[in-house]
């Protein structure tokens, strides 16, 4: 029995035949996998205890993983806790934050809320960070740089040296935070995480889901990496942090490799469709690293998603200023090649 069937099967719910398909917040519908769903089913056992039975060997698999001490690891409710952690943790006070723009505004919205002000620098013209910029930002109200890699929504890659040379520059002057959500779906051979620098104990915050590759958005769990004191720090904003089954599903999923190469396979055969889709259509488009990608339609993203949503595909929200662009998640294969279908129908 292949590795495919099962999930397929799994992912067949009739309850989500009539409904809309979702393209438009990057996640990975092939998951959890077969076996983290084995898992799930096997934990309700514990799921009436605190998630302290069972989070001591999380954070020692994550820490093994990465490759550094236990200390370095907080456990967070998705990414997304961990980016509002880190936010409300440096934007409190006035502190000023400094960001590409568009990018992942979780954190950034979240600093602004408390009382932060935020640094947006536009992307430069290949639609990457423009990190010359984002450095003449830096003043001594600078709490701290922000850098999603690959970027969200434009699923461009900073090129690893120019990168490792600005946060080696820069964090002196700031804490730096590297959004890696979408690190495991580069193909660059030997392209480093920032956790590289966290060992050597920069002033530097990484921070990695499961929400993406594995296919666990729906269960909310993440984690951060930084040094000992800084992790120590961030722990006191943790609020929700996660689950019991949770984290017996996010330790299966780090050891289901079968099921992360199909992932990543068939991310990149969705994103091919999409690509050859924009091409017979002449549209623009940036070459992803990420499980998206994003396009100029040529179109208000505002009519573009209402025209899209009468062929019922759901595709991604705006990202201003580029209200012409769009963000189309690779979801099944079936289901970019209904998007394919409708763009075609929508752009005709």
């Amino acid at each position: 029995e292949t590795l495919a069937k099962p999930i397929q099967q799994d992912y067949s719910n009739p309850n989500e035949a009539d409904l809309p398909i979702t393209l438009r917040s990057n996640e990975n519908p092939y998951g959890p996998s077969k076996m983290v769903r084995q898992t799930l089913s096997d934990s309700f056992d514990i799921a009436c205890r605190y998630p302290s039975i069972v989070f001591k060997e999380l954070v020692q698999t994550i820490a093994d993983k990465e490759g550094v001490p236990e200390d370095h690891i907080v456990i967070t409710g998705g990414s997304t806790e961990g980016l509002k952690a880190v936010g409300l943790t440096y934007g409190l006070d006035g502190g000023e934050l400094i960001a590409a723009d568009p990018t992942f505004q979780s954190m950034l919205n979240y600093a602004e809320t408390f009382g932060g002000h935020v640094h947006r620098v536009p992307v430069d013209a290949d639609m990457g960070h423009d990190l010359e910029e984002m450095a003449k930002r830096v003043n001594n109200k600078t709490g701290l740089i922000f850098i999603c890699n690959p970027n969200n929504p434009t699923g461009t890659l900073i090129e690893k040296g120019k990168l490792r040379d600005f946060c080696t520059s820069m964090d002196s002057k700031a804490m730096i935070f590297s959004d890696e959500a979408y690190y495991d779906f580069i193909t660059e051979p030997d392209y480093p995480s920032m956790i590289e620098l966290v060992k050597e104990g920069r002033n530097l915050i990484v921070s990695k889901t499961f929400s993406k590759v594995f296919g666990m958005a729906g269960l909310r769990i993440g984690y951060l990496v930084a040094r000992p004191d800084i992790a120590t720090r961030l722990k006191a904003s943790i609020m929700a942090m996660t689950n019991t089954l949770a984290i017996e599903a996010a330790k299966t999923a780090l050891k289901d490799d079968d099921f992360y190469k199909y992932s990543l396979a068939k991310n990149e055969e969705g994103k091919k469709i999409i690509y050859d889709t924009l091409d017979s259509l002449k549209l623009k488009y940036i070459r992803s690293h990420a499980n998206f990608v994003f396009f100029e339609s040529g179109r208000h993203i505002d009519a573009l998603s209402a025209a899209m949503e009468k062929e019922n595909v759901l595709i991604g929200r705006p990202f201003p200023p580029f209200y012409d662009w769009a963000r189309i998640s690779t979801g099944t294969i079936e289901q970019v090649e209904q998007f394919s279908t409708a763009l075609r129908k929508v752009m005709g």
